[in-house]
């Protein structure tokens, strides 16, 4: 079967061609979600506890506190809920993960497939790896399906010049809302490259390099903008260039994780160069690198926008924070570098290259979240003999050299069931479906500002807050073993133990 053949196969007929390896690969993609008693994935408590108060919330138990709709960012949280009210919020937080998991591999997957014309299952483990990294340890979980989702629609609308083409575009459109409704910056990101793609398709010659330059002087100008006449708080960050490649996304839990970027970089590196180097009479011909042209095209237009963009925002009229855009940004550049890997032609030291550093990778993460489970399971310890409606403000740090560090949201989810995180950001953020009324809550704060405080440590209790207890981490030796103290009127959330937290 030729490549065209293989590209224009209606996705049923693949399934089924490829189904017991498709089955093979999803069976082995989801073992991370249950090696453990607990999924392991930053803000995903938050987002299970915030699950919970809204099962309060039509209960009419959680006062203060409403639902909300919205048409965005709310994806993830609508699966969670109505399957925990199905089977329980243990159940639902392992399937609908699961299941977030699938849609972003396979998407990204059936994206590059249809760039490449060609099923890149040498591959495979570097899509795994990436469906496991920042964005998963980040418990970015609706941005997360968001970019999957996009994916899948991308991959319709490239096919769409071949074979069904009406039916490709429906099929494209149909999914778009559902990204919309996952996160924005993915549905962002579908529409602008279809129009990237299509512009490209009907500019002739050397006109199409119109488009590089012109996203490229886009993205100057909201840099410059942002930098000289933004009236809102805006943060940069500079990180070293090669982290913006896209090799940023496999750095978690301490510095072996940069190692193992360097090593996944230079690997993707040595790959390229030994497909020029191992075809030197072919090299120098316009087919065999002309077709690298438009993904190199759009992965340099990726990489451009994250070196320009801040990293925080915070618009007028906009309670909470855009944060961390650039991290999150750089598993887009990833995709588009997978897209330009897939060009190259398949080797079998390809796989067996990409699959030892999966080994590792994945390696390192069990490890890293049995620490997180321990934790947790102090944590519930803790927790669990506490009166019911207790409310706590938990004060929990990561290691000093981890890039993963919203583990203090672990206290949320034990919290299930037994006391409230009074600290809890996202119903005083109004970028969720949770929410407190303007007049307050006796569950949460109102101010999302207060929030960040609280947990960072630098908060003042006031006379006017209620009765709050402190979880913390009581011994420096063992960050895992936490201690609860009660907090008055002029104490400050600062950890009694642990050095103050860096921000």
């Amino acid at each position: 079967m030729t490549n065209q053949d293989a590209s224009s196969l209606p996705p049923s007929r693949f399934i089924r061609q490829h189904f017991l390896v498709i089955l093979a690969i999803s069976l082995s993609l989801v073992i991370p979600c249950f090696w453990h008693r607990h999924i392991q994935a930053g803000d995903l408590p938050s987002h299970v506890y915030n699950a919970w108060l809204a099962q309060l919330i039509t209960q009419g138990q959680a006062p203060g506190l409403y639902l909300t709709h919205r048409y965005d960012n709310v994806l993830f949280d609508l699966g969670l809920f109505h399957a925990a009210n199905l089977f329980g919020l243990p159940a639902a937080e392992k399937t609908v993960v699961s299941f977030a998991v699938l849609i972003f591999f396979w998407g990204v997957f059936s994206f590059v497939h249809a760039v490449t014309q060609r099923p890149p299952w040498f591959l495979a483990p570097a899509i795994a790896m990436l469906a496991y990294a920042y964005a998963f340890n980040m418990g970015f979980f609706n941005y997360y399906l968001s970019i999957g989702l996009a994916c899948f629609a991308l991959a319709f609308a490239w096919r769409a010049k071949a074979g069904n083409r009406a039916g490709n575009w429906l099929l494209a459109i149909l999914i778009a809302p559902l990204v919309l409704l996952a996160h924005p910056m993915g549905f962002l990101w579908l529409v602008g490259t279809l129009a990237y793609r299509l512009l490209r398709q009907h500019l002739p010659g050397w006109w199409k390099l119109a488009l590089p330059l012109s996203a490229t002087a886009a993205f100057l100008s909201l840099h410059w903008y942002f930098a000289h006449r933004a009236t809102f708080p805006v943060d940069w960050e500079a990180p070293p260039i090669y982290l913006l490649t896209g090799a940023d996304q496999l750095i978690l839990y301490g510095d072996r994780y940069v190692t193992l970027s360097w090593a996944a970089l230079a690997f993707g590196v040595l790959c390229v160069a030994a497909e020029f180097l191992h075809r030197p009479s072919t090299a120098n011909e316009p087919a065999s690198w002309k077709k690298f042209i438009p993904v190199l095209e759009l992965y340099g237009v990726s990489f451009i926008a994250t070196a320009l963009l801040p990293e925080n925002l915070r618009p007028p009229g906009n309670s909470g924070w855009i944060g961390l855009i650039v991290s999150r940004l750089t598993v887009i550049t990833a995709i588009f570098g997978l897209c330009l890997l897939a060009q190259l032609h398949p080797r079998k030291w390809h796989l067996v290259g990409f699959a030892a550093l999966a080994a590792i990778f994945f390696s390192f993460l069990y490890r890293d979240s049995a620490w997180l489970n321990r934790l947790e399971s102090n944590t519930e310890s803790v927790l669990a003999p506490l009166p019911y409606g207790t409310r706590i403000i938990p004060t929990i740090a990561a290691p000093p050299d981890w890039r993963i560090t919203f583990i203090a949201h672990i206290a949320d989810r034990a919290c299930i069931h037994h006391c409230f995180t009074y600290s809890n950001y996202e119903a005083p953020s109004q970028q969720f479906r949770v929410r407190t009324i303007p007049q307050g809550s006796p569950l949460v704060t109102s101010s999302e500002d207060d929030a960040e405080d609280m947990e960072g440590g630098s908060y003042e209790i006031q006379a006017t807050d209620p009765p709050l207890l402190q979880l913390y981490q009581c011994d420096p030796r063992d960050r895992t073993k936490l201690g609860v103290r009660p907090l008055h009127e002029g104490d400050t959330t600062a950890s009694p133990v642990l050095p103050p937290q860096s921000h």
